[in-house]
């Protein structure tokens, strides 16, 4: 048997969430072929390619350029380049990347929605707060509006609607306000500004358990990088990939992401989605997945105090069914 993978120094420190359950969800076996749609530090590809032995083969995206450059590193290690496949893409692409390269029908997908610690403790890369930075939130740096632009140009009621819309922000509006009179000032440009805009405009942090700025950069990260959009496309193309029995593993870290993500597997496990009062069903849908978790499955105590920013994660797994269901036929309500 080969030997566990060895993580490159340029991985080291990564601890990806919820490694164990996602393993134990995705079953990786000899053979098998799995998608990693969001390779971040490459703690879950890794994992995949040990549990994988000797031929099991990881397809790991990734829109960030530093991402992609890790995945390459670990590309390089012995042993491992016949049995990874890094690959910049968004994962809204995913279907379409695993056809290009030969990796459909796949045993396994997964997607960590969470940003990489990477991210979060570059201050060049404008999603934290904590330290200066510019104002970017750009997973591709070099594609898309920054957030800058954002904060810059959208009125008043559309800046509020967005920080409300994403970040669920009950403040939405009076920091919408500030926004947009401190700006007449002088342009926004630095995340710590845009932290302390929004602090004083809700009144500092006084009885929050986070910073009162965090919903508001949510918000502007989701709208950046259109992330909403891209998780509905790669669920469904998740499906289409999918080998009969395939695992679809998703990590959600808010609850908009997951939302998402409930409602498509509760949808794509239903015989019908036609609204409650139709008497009879005349959509004709066939049930294309089986939940596998009744529950979502979040992370314990011990990880949690060795890994704060798992502490959001919740864990969500649907299989593609080998066949429709012989007791739900089309037009029949499951």
């Amino acid at each position: 048997m080969s030997a566990p993978v060895a993580i490159s120094k340029t991985l080291a420190g990564h601890q990806p969430v919820l490694r164990d359950e996602v393993i134990a969800a995705l079953r990786p076996h000899a053979g098998g072929r799995y998608l990693d749609a969001t390779f971040g530090g490459g703690g879950h590809t890794c994992a995949l390619l040990d549990a994988a032995v000797p031929d099991g083969m990881v397809l790991a995206l990734d829109t960030d350029p530093e991402a992609i450059d890790r995945a390459l590193t670990l590309h390089r290690e012995p042993g491992i380049a016949d049995r990874l496949v890094p690959v910049r893409a968004n994962f809204a692409t995913l279907a379409a990347v695993a056809r290009d390269y030969g990796f459909v029908p796949l045993d396994g997908i997964l997607l960590d929605l969470g940003l990489s610690s990477f991210q979060l403790d570059q201050p060049e890369r404008g999603f934290a707060f904590r330290s200066a930075g510019p104002l970017d939130m750009r997973f591709d740096p070099e594609r898309g509006r920054p957030a800058r632009d954002l904060v810059n140009t959208l009125s008043e009621p559309a800046l509020a609607d967005l920080i409300w819309r994403y970040g669920e922000e009950p403040g939405s509006r009076r920091i919408a306000r500030a926004i947009v009179r401190e700006r007449e000032l002088e342009p926004i440009a630095t995340t710590t500004r845009l932290a302390e805009i929004a602090a004083r405009a809700v009144g500092g942090r006084r009885g929050r358990d986070t910073h009162p700025a965090t919903r508001t950069f949510q918000a502007l990260r989701i709208a950046t990088n259109e992330e909403l959009a891209a998780l509905e496309a790669a669920l469904a193309g998740a499906v289409d990939v999918l080998a009969p029995a395939g695992r679809l593993v998703v990590i959600a870290f808010h609850s908009l992401e997951d939302r998402i993500v409930k409602r498509f597997i509760e949808r794509e496990s239903a015989g019908c989605v036609c609204p409650p009062r139709t008497p009879i069903c005349i959509c004709g849908q066939i049930p294309r997945l089986r939940k596998v978790t009744r529950r979502a499955v979040r992370p314990d105590a011990t990880e949690i105090d060795g890994n704060p920013r798992a502490r959001s994660a919740v864990l969500r797994v649907a299989e593609l069914l080998p066949e429709p269901l012989a007791d739900v036929a089309p037009g029949t309500r499951a």
